[in-house]
């Protein structure tokens, strides 16, 4: 499903040049969790960032679906995104003057869904996140643990085949930080592919492999047995 071949990006202000990433190639096959994990500033989010084109590499390959799109430009790279890739973050990234349901349903708006259909998709994400009781609430009204699975209803209700994370659980208590590993394992385990970055080796734990970096380099991947969520 993704394939990179030195993959690199630099940052450069009038002053310094900065290598957050450094030829990184790996590859993510269809339906695998891939836990992503090393210390601040390795790169991790960097590495995220360039998976979910949400920024553009300084050199090297991006290959999503068979597709080289490291060239594209932030039409096509949107295009990609919308039927193919869901965000989960770490700040939950929700809209407070939107309720639950409209929350879920932007992703949706951009796409130019029907009403009904729009109305559909948002239910059953909600209801597969359990939190539809929660629908005409605000985020502010939520608890941390409720307000990432809204964030995670939003990332799936379009139905995409690849769930990017990064630090999923980093501002959550370990029971909804538990919650929300159960919600990603459960996703997975129905077929769509998760790239997650964290912190943590016991949520690192639920991949099936862990991949190490250090100073904008892949230094060491394991593999590891399924977890049972």
């Amino acid at each position: 499903m993704i394939r990179t071949v030195n993959l690199g990006k630099i940052y450069t202000t009038e002053e310094v040049e900065t290598t957050a990433l450094n030829s990184v190639t790996l590859k993510v096959d269809e339906g695998e969790f891939v836990a992503v994990m090393g210390p601040s500033g390795c790169g991790k989010s960097t590495l995220l960032n360039l998976l979910g084109l949400l920024d553009k590499p300084s050199s090297g390959e991006l290959h999503i679906n068979g597709r080289e799109v490291s060239k594209y430009n932030e039409r096509q790279r949107a295009d990609v995104r919308k039927g193919t890739i869901g965000f989960v973050f770490q700040s939950f990234n929700l809209i407070d003057e939107l309720t639950v349901f409209e929350n879920v349903e932007l992703p949706l708006i951009y796409q130019k869904m029907s009403s009904s259909e729009r109305k559909q998709r948002v239910e059953q994400a909600l209801d597969k996140m359990e939190i539809t009781h929660r629908k005409k609430h605000f985020p502010q009204q939520l608890s941390g643990g409720q307000q990432q699975r809204v964030a995670v209803a939003r990332a799936v209700v379009a139905g995409p085949r690849l769930i990017l994370a990064d630090e999923p659980t980093g501002n959550l208590d370990s029971s909804h930080g538990s919650e929300v590993m159960d919600l990603l394992t459960g996703l997975n385990s129905a077929g769509t592919t998760v790239v997650m970055v964290t912190h943590s080796p016991e949520y690192a734990g639920f991949g099936h492999r862990v991949v190490h970096m250090l100073d904008g380099d892949i230094v060491a991947e394991n593999v590891k047995e399924r977890h049972d969520a």
